[in-house]
């Protein structure tokens, strides 16, 4: 039975190689055991300049033990989570195996289909039953999703373009991204060119300007159609932003069964001033811990190329015990 247990916890921590991070940093480290699955983050890959704090470090590692989770129910194991006030970030017990439910079953192949897309949307809006579909997926996750109306996303272009400037006028800010975008990315971590838009796309709220000409053509549409909206919290502590992971690869999963596309844009809770904008703009009621793009795919884009990811060894750690 352990070394079911044990396996199990292995393939868990396999799938959770699929979830998104902040520039595809990867920024987590698994330890299987033959009766608990172990996560803790890796300093290494924190965006020092960034993320200084490593908020969006926690929320990447909070994505990736989402997707552990989905890939345990998807073969019917429930589980209890532990999450500890330092390290590890998580831990996750296997506690009985049942029949898998079909519907665990279809979101776990989700994960193989959810990707990162900075192409432009297309004219068709997001439906009002999908987001609401999203913002019921961020409350489950342990989070909040606020939907901006039109003044606000105004208000965020603003945002965007102070936050955008200032990163760029860093000189220590653009070598940090430099180290993480462009290129062909051999070693499995960061953002290729492939997945990089080779203009940036003529919209209302820019996209970021990673300082590369990527491959990806991004499209003759606009952003008019998209919806911008708020994950947010209660809290500001580590384990809030670990929940905020959890929550963002909720609302990725179910964005993507209902055949929504998601951009993260992260720039605007990098900088003390932009986030703080972003909280007044919450009415002060919690604190933002990402900005996300919302939108229906243009439907005469192939999906995108999907970013590298580190080989299994170096994420995944079987304990002698």
């Amino acid at each position: 039975m352990t070394a079911t247990v044990r396996e199990a916890l292995a393939r868990a921590a396999n799938a959770a190689r699929l979830a998104p991070s902040i520039h595809n940093t990867q920024p987590w480290r698994w330890v299987v055991h033959p009766d608990r699955l172990e996560l803790f983050a890796v300093p290494d890959r924190q965006l020092r300049e960034q993320d200084p704090d490593g908020r969006l470090m926690r929320l990447s590692c909070g994505a990736a033990l989402h997707h552990a989770r989905v890939a345990l129910d998807a073969e019917g194991w429930s589980h209890d989570v532990d999450r500890p006030a330092g390290e590890p970030l998580a831990v996750i017990r296997a506690e009985r195996h049942e029949p898998a439910d079909p519907r665990a079953m279809q979101r776990f192949q989700l994960l193989h289909v959810r990707h990162t897309d900075r192409r432009t949307v297309s004219d068709e809006p997001v439906p009002q039953g999908v987001r609401q579909a999203l913002v019921d997926a961020a409350r489950q996750g342990g989070a909040r999703l606020h939907v901006l109306h039109r003044d606000q996303v105004l208000q965020l272009a603003v945002m965007i373009e102070h936050a955008g400037a200032a990163q760029q006028g860093d000189e220590r800010m653009s070598a940090e991204t430099a180290q993480w975008v462009g290129g062909d990315r051999p070693a499995g971590t960061g953002l290729p060119d492939a997945v990089i838009p080779a203009e940036l796309p003529l919209t209302t709220v820019a996209e970021r300007d990673f300082g590369v000409t990527g491959t990806l053509t991004a499209g003759a549409g606009h952003d008019t159609a998209a919806s911008y909206a708020v994950l947010y919290g209660d809290g500001d502590e580590p384990l809030d932003w670990l929940r905020a992971g959890e929550a963002l690869s909720a609302v990725w999963l179910a964005a993507t069964e209902h055949g929504a596309t998601v951009l993260p844009l992260s720039s605007p809770v990098e900088l003390i001033f932009t986030r703080q904008a972003l909280r007044r703009m919450l009415s002060d009621t919690g604190y933002p811990y990402l900005v996300l793009r919302l939108g229906i795919a243009d439907a005469d884009h192939a999906g995108p190329p999907h970013t590298p990811r580190l080989p299994a060894e170096q994420v995944i750690e079987i304990a002698d015990e």
